[in-house]
């Protein structure tokens, strides 16, 4: 994804000064990592979702035990993403990269605990629509996930 950024980029910096094409390079480039983010974050569903169906439909693995290892495939995936491309985390030392994946792994069961505490007040208890519900939880779980993975997890001068 960075590649694409930077050849769009370099390609708007030829048009003239204070173009539209020029200024939406400079956007580009401004919020790349949350561009990158959210683009494997689509990726990292499609392997979550796609693990899932083969694992259940192919494989006849319980559903329980499918999407417990779909997540796990999912989370293993998001952490090599993020750490390579979205938050370009160098350090390969096996204690960072231990640090890195101990954080990475809790944060996301916080998070995925949060998503269920949420679904059940929510819905449960209170009795509002799950559609809706799950539409906001996982918008403040996908924040919650991109702020511990740049100020705990990938810091940057670490």
């Amino acid at each position: 994804m960075n590649w694409l950024i930077d050849l769009i980029s370099r390609w708007a910096e030829k048009t003239a000064e204070g173009s539209l094409l020029r200024r939406g390079a400079a956007l580009l480039r401004q919020y790349r990592e949350v561009i990158n983010y959210l683009f494997f974050g689509v990726l990292t569903t499609l392997v979550n979702l796609i693990s899932y169906f083969v694992l259940t439909r192919l494989f006849r693995m319980d559903y329980m035990a499918a999407t417990a290892l779909s997540w796990l495939l999912s989370v293993l995936f998001a952490y090599v993403t993020n750490k390579l491309w979205v938050f370009e985390s160098r350090d390969a030392s096996p204690r960072a990269i231990a640090r890195e994946l101990v954080s990475f792994v809790g944060c996301r069961l916080f998070s995925g605990v949060l998503d269920m505490a949420i679904m059940y007040l929510c819905v449960t208890v209170l009795g509002l629509p799950d559609g809706i519900i799950k539409i906001l939880s996982n918008i403040l779980v996908v924040v919650l996930n991109y702020v511990f993975s740049k100020l705990l997890i990938f810091r940057k001068g670490k």
